[in-house]
């Protein structure tokens, strides 16, 4: 479960990428990602996929054997993002839809949302919501899609990402500034029951660790009070 901070970055070019996502994922052997399942949802500017340089909400995913498979097909074959392929499946009256443009990404918009496996159908359910004590159903994953989280998942990740094509610089991530109370947060993080019930996971060693991969443009906060923040102006060339 988390709240995040809504941005948009109008001038992102294809090949650029900036989201914020939850990622719930299980591997076979975590050294060589072989036997991956991963499910994803989030915001994100994705020129190349939407067309447009609007923030989208998504969701997606995979089922890989080896990691370079997620590059060789790019979803065809192994899973996909929001209603492209047999996978994901929406219910009536959903509060939004996978692929919807985030109107009012400003400085003022948050979404809320959870993910979990129901306990009665074993399926992984997406809630969202603009009020974490308001979510409801937007779809669920089928468990009978997946071979290794049909019972459980090792790894949660919330998280910024950024991309853009070799040899150009990276993209802003979160709203843009390095971590302080001006910026982007993921807030309410939390773990999931198969109630469907929020509680607070541990910190770093017995639970969440920080992690960013290049702090010179990208750097993330301590984790307390159920609550980060991310962010980074980008311009990194590797």
């Amino acid at each position: 479960m988390a709240t995040l901070d809504v941005y948009n970055f109008p001038y992102l070019k294809k090949m650029e990428v900036s989201a914020a996502i939850v990622r719930v994922s299980n591997y076979q052997d975590e050294a060589t990602k072989a036997g991956l399942n991963d499910i994803q949802a989030g915001w994100v500017i994705d020129p190349t996929t939407y067309g447009d340089s609007k923030t989208h909400f998504f969701v997606s995913w995979t089922v890989l054997i080896w990691m370079h498979d997620i590059q060789a097909d790019y979803y065809n074959k192994t899973g996909c993002f929001n209603l492209d392929c047999d996978g994901f499946v929406p219910v009536n009256g959903a509060p939004v839809t996978p692929g919807d443009t985030l109107e009012q990404a400003n400085n003022q918009t948050k979404i809320s949302f959870k993910i979990f496996k129901d306990k009665n159908d074993g399926d992984w359910w997406l809630y969202f919501g603009y009020d974490i004590n308001n979510l409801n159903r937007v779809g669920f994953w089928p468990k009978n899609i997946f071979n290794r989280m049909v019972d459980h998942a090792t790894r949660i990740r919330w998280a910024g990402y950024a991309q853009s094509y070799k040899g150009s610089s990276s993209p802003p991530m979160g709203n843009g500034q390095f971590p302080g109370k001006m910026s982007a947060s993921f807030q309410n993080v939390m773990y999931v029951d198969t109630d469907g019930q929020p509680y607070p996971p541990p910190v770093w060693p017995a639970g969440l660790e920080v992690y960013a991969s290049n702090t010179k443009c990208y750097q993330a906060s301590i984790f307390e009070d159920n609550m980060f923040y991310y962010v980074g102006p980008g311009s990194c060339t590797s």
